[in-house]
C-alpha cells in the first residue's frame, strides 16, 4: 500500500515480527530498526534454519537488502560485534549492507551493572527487566550525559566523557547500592577495541533513509518488544525504556510519519509476556500449558518462559488505535490447533463495573477480569497452511471474529515458524 511500511507488535512483545520482517522484505529494498536494544529478540526459521537476531535488522538475511539502525536504537558494542561475527560466520557479509546511525546512543558495562543492582534491590517488586542495561542507557540519552556512537570517531574526546560517566555511576554502585564498581580503564580499553569493526558502519541513517525514499525504493521499519510495553501508552512501570509504538518509528529512524503508508500491526493469535506485570488473560489450566508447550514459549533474548493466555482484544484495539494500524498479522494460529473451546477477551470486568477500554493505570488493570467469548476449536491442523480456504472452518470463523472486533483487515497469517509457513491476503508493499 506504498513504499514505506511499519511493523509493530499488538502485544507485549514475541508476536513474531522478526519472521513477517524478513517474509515482507522480499519487496523491500531497506530495513529499519528503530527502538529497544539487544533486549530485542527475532526469530526468523527459513529452510528449517533457526537464526536469532537482536540487533541486527530481520532484513540481513535476505541478498542485497540494505539494513539500518536507526537513532533510537541502544547498542551494546560488544553485543553488536559479536552479532555481526556470528552472522558472518553464516556466509552473510553484514558489514557490506549494515548502517549504524552515528546518534545511537550505547550501552556501557556502568549501565547493565546499575539496571542488575537495581531489579536486586527492588526484590518482589523487580520489573523484571532483561538486565542488558536498557534502562540506565536510555536515561543517559535523556539526562544528555550519555555517549553515542559517533563519539567514537575521536578517542580522546571519548576517553575524557568516558571518565565523567564512570565517575557518576560508579558513585551510585559503591555508596546506594553497595555493590563493586566498574573498572573506567577496562570499558575504555573493550569499547575502544571493538571501535575498529564499529566506525566504518557509521554514518547519518536518516539522511540515507530519505535518498532511498527519493528513488522510490521501499522501505521497512522494524519496531521490537510490542505496545503494551511501550514506556508512555504500555503497562507502566511494567514497560521497557523505549517507544514500540507508531511515534517511536518517525523519532527513532529521522523518517518523518507522514511518509508512513501503511502500519502492519503484528498479534499473536493468543497472547503471552515475560517479567512481570498485570496480564488479565493469564491461563494457569491445562490451555495454558497447551499454549505453552506447543508453542515453545521461551524468551528468544533470556530464556524465560513465557506466561501465556488467551487473546486480548481489548488490548489489541488499544494498539490498533494508538498506532493507526492500517492491517494485521495473525501469528502462531497453529498453536491453537487441538483446543476446544477457544476464548477471546472481549471485555473486563473490575468489581461491578464491565469496560471494554485498557485502563493506562497498571493497579487498575491487575484487579481486571475478563470477558471471554466462547468459541468453538479445531482439531484439524493448520501447520504449514498457505492457503486460506485450506484452513478449518472454525479457524477461518476465528479469524473473522478478530476481524470484526478489531474493525481492521487481516493481511496476513502465520500458521508455522518457517517463512514460508504463510498465508498473503493483502501484501502492504502489493
Amino acid at each position: 500500500m506504498g513504499n514505506t511500511v511499519v511493523v509493530i507488535g499488538t502485544q507485549w512483545g514475541d508476536e513474531g515480527k522478526g519472521k513477517i520482517v524478513d517474509l515482507l522484505t522480499d519487496r523491500a529494498s531497506a530495513v529499519v530498526r528503530f527502538q529497544g536494544g539487544h533486549n530485542a529478540g527475532h526469530t526468523l526459521v527459513i529452510d528449517g534454519k533457526q537464526t536469532i537476531l537482536h540487533l541486527i535488522p530481520s532484513g540481513i538475511l535476505r541478498d542485497g537488502v540494505l539494513c539500518f539502525i536507526g537513532n533510537g536504537v541502544v547498542v551494546s558494542p560488544w553485543a553488536l560485534v559479536e552479532e555481526i561475527e556470528r552472522v558472518n560466520a553464516r556466509g552473510i557479509p553484514v558489514t557490506e549492507r549494515l548502517c549504524i546511525s552515528k546518534a545511537c546512543p550505547l550501552i556501557l558495562p556502568f549501565h547493565v551493572a546499575l539496571d542488575n543492582a537495581r531489579e536486586r534491590a527492588r526484590g518482589s517488586k523487580a520489573i523484571g527487566t532483561t538486565g542488558r542495561g536498557i534502562g540506565p542507557a536510555y536515561e543517559d540519552k535523556i539526562s544528555r550525559r550519555g555517549l553515542r556512537m559517533g563519539d567514537l570517531l575521536q578517542p580522546d574526546a571519548f576517553a575524557i566523557k568516558l571518565k565523567e560517566i564512570a565517575e557518576y555511576h560508579n558513585f551510585s554502585l559503591e555508596n546506594y547500592y553497595r555493590t563493586e564498581p566498574v573498572p573506567y580503564d577496562r570499558v575504555l580499553e573493550e569499547t575502544l577495541g571493538v571501535a575498529d569493526t564499529i566506525v566504518p558502519l557509521l554514518d547519518d541513517v536518516s539522511v540515507r533513509l530519505d535518498s532511498l525514499l527519493h528513488q522510490g525504493e521501499k522501505v521497512l521499519l522494524e519496531g521490537a518488544q510490542g505496545t503494551l510495553l511501550d514506556i508512555d501508552h504500555g503497562t507502566y512501570p511494567f514497560v521497557t525504556s523505549s517507544t514500540t509504538t507508531i511515534g517511536g518509528a518517525a523519532l527513532g529512524s529521522g523518517i518523518g510519519s507522514m511518509r508512513f503508508d501503511h502500519v502492519i500491526g503484528i498479534t499473536k493469535a493468543y497472547t503471552t509476556r515475560v517479567g512481570s506485570g498485570p496480564f488479565p488473560t493469564e491461563l494457569f489450566d491445562s490451555a495454558g500449558e497447551h499454549l505453552a508447550k506447543k508453542g515453545h514459549e521461551f524468551g528468544a533474548t533470556t530464556g524465560r518462559p513465557r506466561r501465556c493466555g488467551w487473546l486480548d482484544m481489548v488490548a489489541v484495539r488499544r494498539a490498533i488505535r494508538i498506532n493507526g494500524m492500517t492491517g494485521l498479522c495473525i501469528t502462531k494460529l497453529d498453536v491453537l490447533d487441538g483446543l476446544d473451546p477457544i476464548k477471546i477477551c472481549i471485555g473486563y470486568r473490575n468489581g461491578t463495573v464491565q469496560s471494554e477500554h485498557f485502563p493506562s493505570e497498571a493497579d487498575t488493570l491487575a484487579a481486571c477480569n475478563p470477558i471471554y467469548l466462547e468459541l468453538p476449536g479445531w482439531k484439524e491442523s493448520t501447520l504449514g497452511k498457505r492457503d486460506l480456504a485450506k484452513l478449518p472452518a472454525n479457524a477461518r470463523a476465528y479469524l473473522d471474529r478478530i476481524m470484526e472486533l478489531s474493525g481492521t483487515p487481516i493481511d496476513i497469517i502465520s500458521t508455522g515458524p518457517d517463512r514460508n509457513d504463510t498465508i498473503v491476503l493483502q501484501h502492504p508493499f502489493f
